[in-house]
């Protein structure tokens, strides 16, 4: 049986699971055409249910992609979802995912006009979501070892190489030579592409998998 600890990782899971990845269901959820109330309703109750079932759980198992998976389950249950039942729960009952309604509609609206499948931009999302969530991560350890500063300046050659005198201009905001920035940007990355590759696999234990992933993230990104 599981203790206090295992409880408490679990419910850190569950939390992270679900402010990492509300969104990519919500604006599905609305691409299909339902009303921002409707779609916030059954984001709410389909990560509720997920709960309930103990989902998390189960994803190591699993023989096909996380995306892949969530959004055949996520499909099926919107259409076993009955409309009177999700508004019976509006303002009441269990609300395990923290959504900013106006947040989600700024999103949703700035989004370009496009021709894509709900499926396909399911995946966009969730691929992106995989990046936020891996970088949020590396910004709380970073913070938690006394790293904020470093974190705060180095951060941006995460996605892009330095311009000229970039590695001067930091190197000075901390107190150190450009080599040594050079140094610490290549730590900063290889720590990134460690908390990426843990998003991704979530419990899996075959490297196969997790590759077949990492992969599928990368052609997302790239769509």
């Amino acid at each position: 049986m599981g203790g206090a600890g295992d409880d408490k990782h679990r419910d850190a899971a569950w939390t992270h699971f679900c402010v990492a990845y509300w969104y990519p269901v919500y604006a599905f959820i609305r691409r299909r055409g339902e009303s921002p109330e409707e779609a916030s309703d059954l984001t709410q109750a389909f990560f509720a249910k997920l709960i309930e079932q103990d989902w998390l759980a189960q994803v190591e198992r699993r023989e096909s992609r996380f995306s892949t998976l969530l959004i055949t389950i996520l499909k099926n249950f919107l259409i076993k979802q009955h409309r009177r039942e999700v508004a019976q729960k509006r303002g009441g009952g269990e609300t395990p995912v923290p959504l900013d309604l106006a947040q989600a509609e700024s999103w949703f609206g700035a989004e370009p006009a496009t021709t894509e499948t709900p499926e396909s931009l399911f995946e966009k999302r969730w691929a992106h979501a995989v990046m936020e969530a891996a970088l949020l991560r590396l910004r709380e350890e970073c913070e938690a070892t006394g790293k904020a500063k470093v974190f705060a300046i180095l951060s941006p050659f995460l996605s892009r190489e330095p311009a000229s005198g970039d590695y001067d201009e930091a190197g000075q905001k901390l107190g150190i030579a450009a080599r040594s920035v050079a140094v610490a940007v290549h730590r900063l990355r290889a720590d990134y592409r460690a908390m990426v590759r843990e998003e991704v696999a979530a419990g899996l234990r075959d490297g196969g998998l997790v590759n077949d992933e990492l992969q599928a993230l990368a052609a997302a990104l790239l769509g």
